[in-house]
């Protein structure tokens, strides 16, 4: 988080500097904002390809789900607030009612043992007792089981983005309240703490930044005394990631991936008015 906000004031440093000052509205130019909150995701099923010594092979047809924290203590204790599927994000409207906002989403991907999934490729024969996966193989069904091959991403699959987003005023309520829609396209990186399980082997953690990702948000937010804000998200978006690595000792050991998602979040957050025209809470009026 400390380099998120480091990076975040270095993009919005030009602005910062501005001599104009700031009605408070928060679609006003240069007002500020930031966000914390929790997502559930749903992933669509996609083919996963793994690379390595000895093979060369892939499954299509894979499912996957994300994992939330089983108790709620979870989210609101303050030693394990990052520990969740969480999402974080700093923004600043460069002009009025459009901003410029970076964070990321910390989602997390699991397979899903059971289905049948189609296995293509070549496993090299012996490389693999557990599962006895050995030779050439053309589509044909198997199922896995966590001993045999399991992958996820429940340490983060990390969208790291920039979105600009457009902020439309919804109902006009007292100065105390107001609703808005916010609507944006995002673009970024993913980061990958990959756990990877196969041929007697299992890897933890192994970090990689994996590949692009692109998306689109819609959000209503409740804005409370035009400093406080409950915000709900629904967003899609497809994840490229070319070069997942699985083995934190073999460079050449990976997963090739693509997918599309859908997650939902809940945010709280706060606005800051930079250079504020006044003092007051009462203007400019809603």
């Amino acid at each position: 988080m400390k380099t998120l906000i480091f990076i975040s004031f270095l993009i919005f440093l030009p602005f910062l500097g501005a001599s104009q000052k700031t009605s408070k509205d928060s679609q006003a130019k240069r007002a500020m904002f930031v966000y914390w909150g929790y997502n559930r995701s749903f992933y669509t099923d996609s083919k996963i390809s793994f690379f390595g010594p000895g093979y060369d092979f892939s499954l299509a047809g894979v499912q996957a789900t994300d994992r939330p924290s089983p108790d709620f203590i979870t989210y609101v204790d303050p030693s394990t607030l990052t520990v969740p599927q969480f999402n974080a994000r700093i923004g600043f409207n460069f002009k009025k009612k459009w901003a410029l906002s970076f964070g990321y989403d910390h989602m997390k991907y699991v397979i899903v043992h059971g289905p049948t999934y189609l296995l293509s490729g070549r496993i090299n024969p012996l490389i693999d007792p557990i599962s006895n996966w050995s030779g050439d193989y053309n589509a044909e069904p198997v199922t896995t089981d966590e001993s045999i091959l399991h992958y996820e991403n429940t340490n983060g699959m990390n969208y790291i983005r920039a979105e600009i987003s457009h902020i439309d005023k919804l109902v006009r309520g007292s100065n105390a309240f107001a609703i808005y829609s916010v609507s944006g396209l995002g673009a970024g990186l993913v980061l990958n703490y990959n756990d990877f399980t196969f041929a007697g082997e299992k890897s933890m953690t192994t970090l990689s930044m994996s590949g692009v990702g692109a998306s689109a948000h819609l959000g209503l937010r409740l804005e409370f005394f035009r400093h406080f804000f409950l915000q709900a998200n629904n967003s899609v978006g497809f994840l490229y990631q070319h070069r997942v690595k699985t083995r934190g000792n073999d460079p050449y050991a990976y997963a090739r991936q693509s997918l599309g998602y859908f997650q939902s979040d809940i945010v709280l957050g706060g606005i800051f008015y930079l250079r504020a025209k006044d003092d007051c809470n009462t203007c400019p009026n809603w």
